[in-house]
């Protein structure tokens, strides 16, 4: 969060299009919507989302809010410093995101990222690039939803060089006000898989609604396409109806092959790799250049190669100074739960290798997180422990869908398999009885028995839907245990 003013009062009022009474405490220098989190500057906003954030307004100036906006007819209490009225709280957020937007330089460059996969991820890789080349701001965890996007562009401040925005949905049509607010330069889609499903009568349902964040992109935008991804052709012919630029990533083809075959303008694509136990190492083509560019992350995976892809078709499509960017990759880390690892010690010896992928999940990240098992060599860690919680959101397919892990789970060498809920259960019945650890209605059920079985040498990665609270498992093993290092990298979805 910045230290310096965002705004200035009179100027958020406007951009609010609202009325005020009072002044602020002090100068504005962040918004916050969770009175948990506001820090002394930010104005409060009291969204009646899950819970009225009314009846949280005097909290929010007891811990030093500069300002609140609220709606017109909540009635001031003792204590209350300076109010911001308003028809609708969101509205008038909405208003600041795009005032927001606005304000920023002509020669600012603004990136989109959407997909089933990915996403957060992907933020965070161009974040950590386009850092190293300017000031940057970009999504804050996975704010990618109706409030999450315009919180992120009320945030930003006016000399903002480069905005990385995260853009998420869960039905069909809320990207397209959400990329309207953003008005990206740049709008990438990672990849189309079936998360959601149940939401949508098909897969390509779910392409349509996550190619909607081409509809916001500037004239002369970019849009990044997986040329990789079954729905390329149809995501490709959503962007031209937008009359755009249009690049494919791949990691599968050579620039000259995917042109010719998709009719592209441009492609970037993998040169070669290689992958450590702690990074994946190669170089990337590009259509028109000559020769090749390295990289280096400092993570695992085929799908973060295929991030590091996704960076440099944005470094190349903003006109930044794309190998200074690319270098930026070797310090990334994953987020928490989207695949950061960290190695524990059991009190009296002995190490185990924590992977902590229980952010969310569908089969195609799960897939991803289990592929990474095989970079680990045995020597250090003897065995394979797969801690896996239900993937939700997937509709009639989900007990197919569960079930149909287990090529990944063989392909990968897990040993053991420890599962959570009752569509992963189908998982569990799949596996013989020699790799079944336990299973369990809830994590909560499940953690007695996991904690009972994990010995030294163990690699164990925890993964599920948020919904399935995989996290209470990874907080077990590290209460049990003691970090013995700062986290490291590892697979990320």
């Amino acid at each position: 969060m910045t230290t310096h003013p965002l705004w200035s009062f009179e100027s958020l009022v406007a951009a609010a299009g609202a009325t005020a009474s009072g002044s602020p405490a002090g100068p504005m220098t962040g918004f916050s919507i969770d009175t948990r989190t506001i820090e002394p500057g930010d104005v409060f906003i009291a969204l009646k989302d899950q819970r009225d954030g009314h009846d949280f307004v005097s909290a929010a100036f007891a811990k030093g809010a500069a300002a609140a906006i609220v709606s017109d007819t909540y009635a001031a209490k003792p204590g209350d410093g300076a109010l911001i009225r308003t028809a609708d709280t969101l509205l008038a957020l909405e208003s600041i995101g795009r005032a927001a937007r606005a304000r920023l330089a002509t020669d600012a460059r603004v990136i989109a990222v959407t997909g089933s996969v990915g996403k957060t991820t992907t933020k965070e890789m161009l974040r950590l690039a386009f850092q190293a080349l300017g000031p940057t701001h970009a999504s804050e965890k996975s704010y990618n939803n109706h409030w999450g996007v315009p919180l992120t562009l009320a945030r930003m401040p006016a000399t903002t060089r480069y905005a990385i925005f995260e853009i998420g949905m869960n039905h069909a049509g809320e990207i397209t006000p959400l990329t309207g607010m953003v008005r990206p330069h740049v709008a990438l889609i990672t990849t189309v898989e079936n998360a959601h499903i149940e939401n949508f009568a098909n897969e390509e349902g779910i392409a349509d609604a996550k190619a909607e964040i081409f509809t916001g992109l500037e004239p002369s935008g970019t849009a990044l396409i997986n040329l990789d991804n079954r729905h390329a052709a149809r995501l490709i012919a959503s962007a031209r109806t937008r009359h755009v630029h249009i690049t494919g990533i791949t990691k599968d083809q050579q620039p000259a092959d995917a042109i010719a075959k998709f009719a592209v303008d441009d492609v970037v694509a993998l040169a070669a790799c290689q992958m450590t136990a702690t990074a994946s190492q190669g170089e990337v083509i590009r259509a028109g250049h000559r020769g090749t560019l390295p990289f280096s992350i400092g993570t695992v995976g085929l799908h973060m190669v295929m991030n590091a892809l996704f960076v440099t078709a944005a470094l190349d499509a903003t006109g930044a100074a794309t190998p200074a960017g690319l270098a930026a990759l070797a310090a990334f880390s994953p987020p928490p739960g989207r695949g950061s690892r960290t190695r524990l010690l059991l009190n009296g010896g002995g190490e185990i290798l924590l992977i902590d992928e229980s952010y969310n999940a569908n089969p195609a990240s799960m897939r991803a997180a289990l592929s990474v098992l095989p970079s680990l060599p045995r020597t250090a860690y003897p065995r394979r422990i797969a801690v896996l919680g239900d993937m939700l959101e997937l509709g009639p397919e989900s007990p197919a869908l569960h079930a149909g892990l287990q090529d990944a789970i063989d392909a990968t060498g897990v040993d053991l398999l420890f599962a959570a809920g009752p569509n992963m259960q189908h998982l569990y019945e799949q596996v013989p009885a020699a790799r079944r650890g336990a299973w369990a209605a809830s994590s909560a059920d499940l953690e007695p028995h996991l904690l009972a079985m994990l010995q030294p040498g163990d690699v164990v990665m925890v993964k599920g839907s948020n919904g399935s609270k995989m996290g209470r498992l990874v907080a077990a093993i590290e209460a049990k245990w003691v970090r013995t290092t700062p986290a490291e990298t590892g697979p990320a979805e």
